[in-house]
């Protein structure tokens, strides 16, 4: 993984209080992590740091889509992301991430990547489990559904009509109430 450098927070040079940083992300950004779930991402990042005297607190929010792929159907669809982060910033004697909501910095530097976090929030944000929406709606078509129904076996009229005879004593104790 390289480091992204358009996710340095240089926080060195800023005054105290809030300031925000926005990033698009597409399928690049997880490209350059060789994560390869995703056939297409379009994704908005707002970053607000709120820089203090002795700390910093970060929020990190995304908002967008991710093109992935149905795990019923294999058909491609765009799942909606909609995520936050709120990680705190502190400095202490040596870098420490090891926390994954403090992030502990050494005393001089001037600057720190995000770009980890956002990535992990990316991923996460994503639900195990892809069914396409039409799945559940009903809605969807695709040559492999519209092959599958072609293909069950047809039920004919005598078969649904026709009872076990072992059943249909059970059945009159159910109406015998």
């Amino acid at each position: 993984m390289m480091k992204l450098k358009e996710f340095f927070i240089p926080f060195s040079g800023l005054k105290q209080g809030k300031h925000k940083f926005e990033y698009e992300i597409d399928n690049t950004f997880f490209e350059s992590f060789d994560y390869q779930e995703f056939n297409g991402a379009s994704l908005k990042i707002t970053a607000i740091l709120e820089k203090m005297s002795n700390m910093m607190e970060l929020n990190i929010e995304a908002r967008g889509t991710v093109d992935v792929d149905c795990d019923l159907t294999g058909e491609p669809f765009d799942q909606s992301v909609d995520s936050e982060l709120h990680l705190v910033v502190k400095f202490g004697e040596e870098y420490n991430d090891e926390d994954d909501e403090i992030l502990i910095i050494p005393h001089g530097e001037h600057q720190f990547n995000i770009a980890q976090y956002v990535y992990e929030m990316l991923v996460l944000a994503v639900p195990q489990k892809r069914v396409h929406p039409g799945v559940l709606d009903g809605s969807l078509k695709s040559d492999i559904l519209d092959k599958l129904e072609e293909l069950q076996p047809k039920e004919t009229k005598e078969q649904s009509e026709k009872t076990d005879p072992r059943w249909d004593d059970l059945k009159k104790l159910l109406t015998d109430k």
